[in-house]
């Protein structure tokens, strides 16, 4: 199973996606990571060696693919037309993830708009959901589904854990003793539960 993750604006939560997306499928099979972001965000979260799979540069994706069941792609940031083309054509999934800001939102939109001619199967993962009292996250997901948009059932929760997470080099599941961390993780874990069914689809 091959999922990309993707999306035109940064701080939406991709590379925290990727991260978790490979985390949970590495439960049920080898699963190798592959690292395209030029900030490198991936490889620098796996540098303290805490991460449970493979991360590797895209140069290096080749070499490595062969060894594994399951390969998820962190991206650049705004691909082009055909960068997204090609994107989509090598993968079983697309993922997009979004947090409820208005411009996350407009990129968002963007990308999908450039999505139409090319067709592919894409899901919208709504990320960075602020809390109650907050209707951010319902209201996003109500204009999403006005646009007819597939946007997923799951959602995933802001909280700080993420950002520990990244610095301790682990998946958020890792951390000791911290309720949102789990929380956090449930979240991801019914994600990716929600992804690899729409990947088996197409599969």
């Amino acid at each position: 199973m091959i999922v990309t993750v993707a999306g035109y604006k940064g701080g939406i939560a991709k590379t925290t996606t990727a991260v978790h997306l490979a985390a949970y499928l590495q439960t049920l099979a080898p699963t190798l990571l592959v690292d395209g972001d030029a900030n490198r965000s991936a490889s620098l979260w796996a540098s303290h060696g805490g991460l449970p799979f493979t991360v590797v540069p895209e140069a290096q994706a080749m070499k490595h693919a062969r060894k594994f069941e399951n390969i998820v792609i962190d991206t650049g940031a705004r691909p082009s037309a055909d960068e997204l083309r090609d994107l989509v054509g090598g993968c079983d999934l697309l993922v997009l993830p979004t947090n409820p800001e208005a411009m996350s939102l407009d990129a968002l939109l963007q990308t999908t708009e450039a999505l139409r001619p090319i067709g592919g199967t894409y899901r919208i993962l709504l990320t960075l959901v602020p809390p109650s009292p907050s209707r951010e996250g319902e209201e996003a997901r109500a204009l999403l589904e006005a646009e007819t948009l597939p946007v997923m059932r799951s959602s995933i929760r802001q909280t700080v854990a993420f950002r520990h997470a990244s610095a301790q080099g682990v998946p958020v599941y890792a951390l000791k003793g911290q309720r949102a961390a789990k929380l956090a993780w449930m979240d991801y874990e019914k994600a990716a539960k929600e992804i690899v069914a729409a990947a088996g689809e197409r599969t």
